[in-house]
């Protein structure tokens, strides 16, 4: 159905309780935004959601002492990034001597389950870096690899290589050839002194043999491997630690009338959102979501198939580290993938999407109590 005819739906459903007086919301299909390069480098800082927290605002779990020594040995890992390195590599000639290698690992692997605070302390330990905001970068796997297809190999390792940290969240070990494409970039910043920091999820197949994937994420990344330390982190998942179910999906007269009593809410109906989805490419999902204050959907189905899935994967992830509420009508979250999806090689990347998703519907409710 295109948006434009559900949008007159959603207005007939609106209008039969009360006139609609109220500005008229936006939609994420009629988006179709352009990122150009230079937006892509300048993006590479720790999400919204993210600008505050630091190493003290990490609270650990008191019955999980791998989360107190993660914050303790992120916070000298960081103190002992300071120097000189990332003003004056990027103006280094050609034919200048190149510096001695660093001693000791350049790189840490956080190693745990998804909710357990990694991209956090990944976001705090860029904050804490000591060094100018243009001379340290932190992306996901996905944002450095688009990094990669717009600027070209060469002009990416170019313009990281005069960097103090690199910090990458979600290291994908499913697609073998962009980890091969982000390893040797990898070991090209490595020996321009660039210190590095990854989070990643697991390999298909792996994921019934535990939360953890420091062995795969190492011998995935092959000759970078001496390069990292290791660095568990066990825990449960905090967004469910403590905190009330879900709220139940709402009706569609209910989506569609907050959307209209809330400025800056955008309203499509979910099928023709995956829809659209697939004709905007991943790296501009968040570009997309650009002023949003809240996402309406009405008539949440379950996701047809893994390509679709992967992209609201993605959306799912640009939506929270932006912390847009999203309200929506139809089937519950927990019933987006399908068994076969959940007990599949990207399961990892399913719960991570329903978790979050699900975090952003708590922060809805206030939209239909207004």
């Amino acid at each position: 159905m295109p948006c434009s005819l559900t949008r007159r739906l959603q207005l007939r459903t609106v209008s039969k309780t009360s006139p609609i007086t109220e500005a008229t919301p936006l939609s994420l299909c009629a988006r179709e935004p352009q990122v150009p390069a230079d937006r892509l480098v300048a993006e590479m800082v720790p999400p919204p959601r993210f600008d505050t927290v630091r190493f003290d605002t990490y609270v650990p779990d008191p019955n999980q002492p791998s989360q107190t020594e993660a914050v303790k040995v992120l916070s000298e890992f960081a103190s002992g990034l300071g120097g000189a390195h990332a003003a004056s590599a990027g103006k280094r000639r050609w034919f200048a001597k190149k510096p001695p290698a660093p001693t000791g690992p350049r790189g840490i692997y956080l190693d745990g389950g998804y909710g357990v605070g990694k991209t956090h302390l990944l976001a705090s330990l860029w904050h804490a870096t000591p060094a100018a905001p243009e001379h340290k970068a932190f992306g996901t796997f996905v944002e450095l690899t688009n990094l990669v297809g717009a600027l070209g190999f060469q002009k990416t390792v170019q313009t990281l290589g005069g960097h103090r940290l690199l910090c990458i969240d979600e290291f994908e070990l499913d697609d073998p050839g962009d980890t091969v494409l982000v390893s040797t970039l990898l070991g090209k910043l490595v020996d321009a002194g660039v210190a590095l920091a990854a989070t990643s999820n697991t390999l298909p197949g792996k994921l019934g043999e535990g939360r953890f994937a420091a062995a795969d994420f190492l011998r995935e990344i092959q000759g970078l491997s001496a390069h990292f330390r290791p660095l568990r982190i066990d825990g449960e998942d905090y967004r469910h630690r403590g905190l009330p179910e879900a709220p139940p999906p709402y009706s569609d007269e209910q989506v569609a009338k907050a959307a209209y009593a809330t400025e800056g809410a955008s309203l499509d109906g979910f099928p023709q959102l995956l829809e659209h989805l697939a004709r905007v490419h991943p790296s501009r999902y968040g570009a997309l979501t650009d002023g949003l204050r809240a996402v309406c959907l009405t008539d949440v189905e379950p996701v047809p198939d893994q390509s679709t899935a992967l992209r609201l994967v993605v959306l799912a992830d640009r939506l929270y580290d932006r912390e847009v509420p999203v309200l929506a009508s139809g089937l519950p979250f927990d019933r987006l993938f399908s068994d076969e999806m959940l007990n599949g090689g990207y399961r990892k990347k399913y719960f991570r999407a329903i978790s979050r998703l699900t975090a952003l519907a708590r922060d809805a409710k206030g939209l239909v109590e207004q």
